[in-house]
């Protein structure tokens, strides 16, 4: 059991003397993406070899989570833990294993499956949500502790105020990541005023836009940081008791979550007097059951409660008025992976970071048509022109980009000419668009704009709960008039009523699901207006 920092220390200078006794490490990709490709059993057969060739007190192997390069895996990294040297292997098979055992006995390095880490891609990131993915094991608290985890919150409770805690995460101006970037400091002020018995915090796991897997990353690769950032909340805003909602179709995050709660009950770093003080939290987990919609804070409460997760109309806030009535925050898996560093390095630091209205850094997924699919960690502020074509790589196969489209369903397409925007929330707000959750989806010339809105709008259509008539049969209708489009079967009436129905369904939805699902239309119609004209009929022309 940990009651002290210095304890916490002391455990983390023993994992450390421990680890240190091995001079090197293979880390072994252990993310949804490597397992995708086997890396469950390169681990154990790398393991196996490293031992029949009596080399196991010189080199340790391990599972980490993703590095974010996931274009390039299975990764493995060969790490020297005296001369902190790094060297990172991509695409390792099972048949590169006898190599890469060699190249640790005889202490050189596998040149044919190096990665080259001088690129973009690793050195224009700024990590500090990722800052332990592909270090450290997710499924070992020790390591965790070794890496100067938990630290932030045993320091806060033997040496700052809850109101101490608060006001950093105010000085810091992180936004909410889930999406609508609401400053998470004054949601949190807001319920550390209501005075009442019973208070909840909640996290967001349930990550459902297309193309966007994040949170899934951080939660596989770092667990304990998503527990003590809500641990943190919930001793600034006065809770006892946290909920992570994840999807279920999230079966190794599921996993890794679990075993974190469980090692951090073990330990104390989870239930009452946490560190001998008067401060008791826990944390439980709900199944999502992969409704997009329960995405939406009230859904999400709703479905918590054990109801359908349907949205209801706001105020109440969930500040006064959220999980089985109490007051409750919010916030997603991004947002609370924030929240350790910056009590260990003061809300000034995070501050300094990024653009004067949105601080620190975002965690984008870059998928369509870019070299390097993957995860990716940058400033905010940066412009979409780094971000695309030196992080990402560039468009593969010869072809020109057409445009990026970010913020899922939710959000809007931006076009070729304004690469030179910087990748902010207000930014993406004036050309249409929105931050969301950190999906960013690059399409190629090959692609129909108006294909891309239907794609998004079915979708939305799907998802909808069908509680309120805009979004059921707004998206609806919407879906049929796209399809009179790419089918040039569109008249221009029907493109004049495209346009004020996404103004109907925008105006009149309920929740955010329905008011933002037109965003892809109306942003490929301000931006690529010509392939819907095309899909106009001509007079006298056939069906």
């Amino acid at each position: 059991m940990i009651s002290s920092l210095e304890d916490l220390k002391k455990l983390a200078q023993k994992k450390n003397c421990s680890d240190g006794a091995c001079k090197e490490e293979l880390r072994v990709c252990i993310g949804s993406s490597c397992l995708a490709l086997g890396s469950d059993q390169l681990q154990k057969d790398l393991k196996s070899e490293i031992k029949n060739k009596d080399l196991k007190d010189k080199c340790k192997v391990k599972g980490v989570g993703c590095n974010g390069l996931c274009a390039n895996g299975t990764l493995v990294s060969h790490y020297n833990t005296v001369l902190k040297e790094e060297t990172l292997y991509e695409k390792v098979t099972n048949d590169d294993i006898n190599d890469l055992v060699k190249s640790v006995k005889n202490n050189k390095k596998l040149k044919s499956k190096m990665c080259d880490m001088t690129q973009p891609f690793f050195t224009k990131q700024f990590k500090i949500v990722l800052e332990n993915a592909g270090y450290i094991d997710p499924n070992d608290i020790e390591d965790y502790i070794a890496h100067k985890g938990y630290e932030p919150f045993f320091n806060a409770l033997e040496n700052m105020t809850p109101t101490e805690v608060l006001e950093e995460v105010k000085i810091s101006g992180l936004r909410g990541r889930g999406g609508g970037g609401f400053p998470t400091g004054l949601k949190w002020e807001t319920v550390s005023k209501v005075q009442r018995e019973q208070k909840y915090i909640i996290c967001n796991g349930d990550e459902g836009d297309p193309g966007a897997f994040m949170d899934r990353a951080v939660m596989e690769a770092d667990p304990h940081r998503i527990i003590e950032g809500m641990a943190l909340a919930g001793y600034a805003c006065g809770a006892s008791q946290g909920y992570i909602y994840v999807r279920a179709e999230y079966p190794i995050a599921i996993e890794k979550l679990q075993k974190a709660i469980k090692q951090a009950k073990k330990l104390g770093i989870l239930g009452d007097n946490i560190a001998n003080s008067n401060f008791g939290f826990n944390i439980d987990i709900r199944l999502g059951g992969g409704a997009f919609v329960c995405g939406e804070a009230t859904a999400l409460v709703t479905s918590i409660e054990g109801n359908r997760g349907n949205p209801r109309q706001k105020p109440p806030h969930l500040s006064d008025y959220g999980l089985w009535s109490e007051p409750t925050i919010l916030n997603n898996v991004e947002t609370f992976a924030n929240i350790a560093p910056i009590i260990r390095n003061g809300g000034d630091w995070y501050k300094g970071i990024g653009t004067q209205n949105s601080s620190g850094t975002k965690v984008f997924a870059l998928t369509g048509h870019i070299q390097n699919s993957g995860l990716v960690e940058v400033p905010m502020g940066i412009k979409l022109d780094e971000l695309i074509y030196e992080i990402g790589g560039g468009i593969p196969d010869g072809k020109k980009l057409k445009a990026i489209q970010t913020g899922g369903p939710s959000g809007g397409c931006i076009p070729k000419h304004l690469l030179d925007l910087e990748v902010d929330y207000d930014s993406l707000k004036k050309v249409g668009s929105i931050m969301g959750s950190g999906g960013l989806i690059v399409i190629d010339e090959s692609s129909n704009m108006v294909e891309i809105a239907r794609f998004f709008m079915d979708f939305c259509k799907s998802e909808s709960c069908g509680k309120c008539t805009p979004c059921r049969v707004g998206t609806s209708q919407l879906t049929n008039l796209l399809d009179k489009f790419i089918n040039r079967e569109a008249s221009n009436e029907d493109f004049e009523l495209l346009k004020e129905l996404c103004e109907v369904v925008q105006t009149t939805s309920l929740c955010g699901l329905g008011q933002t699902a037109p965003n892809p239309i109306l942003s490929t119609i301000q931006y690529f207006e010509e392939e819907y004209l095309a899909g106009i009929k001509k007079d006298g022309e056939d069906s």
